[in-house]
């Protein structure tokens, strides 16, 4: 009986470190994306941008906005970085290997990312 009321409080322990530990991961991501989607200029009002990197082969660039209308849109690209290359993922649009332009500008974000990155945390 003590032995069930400790391994439950350990496994509980557990669990909720693993919450916390989750939680902080969510609220880095969102820190990032927000960083991230305000490094290529003012975001106009209604619109929503994000870019961040979701693991050390996945990138993603998420757009909102509302249109004349008032309807929401969004957007979501994710560029998986693999030995082949890079490829493009859209909604609704088959996968496909970035251009050379398009791998340039990638390549760029990621810099202009990373270096903000660094600044915003303080990272030598």
């Amino acid at each position: 009986m003590v032995l069930n009321k400790l391994i439950r409080s350990l496994v509980g322990a557990d669990q909720k470190a693993s919450a916390k530990k989750a939680e902080a991961y969510r609220n880095l991501i969102r820190r990032e994306a927000k960083i991230g989607g305000e490094m290529f200029g003012p975001i106009p009002k209604g619109h929503r941008r994000e870019f961040f990197c979701l693991d050390e082969h996945t990138w993603v660039w998420y757009e909102e906005w509302l249109d004349a209308s008032s309807h929401r849109h969004s957007k979501t690209t994710r560029y998986d970085v693999r030995p082949s290359g890079i490829v493009k993922l859209q909604e609704g649009q088959p996968t496909r290997n970035l251009t050379v332009d398009e791998t340039r500008n990638l390549r760029q974000a990621v810099r202009l990312y990373k270096k903000r990155f660094a600044a915003e945390y303080d990272i030598s």
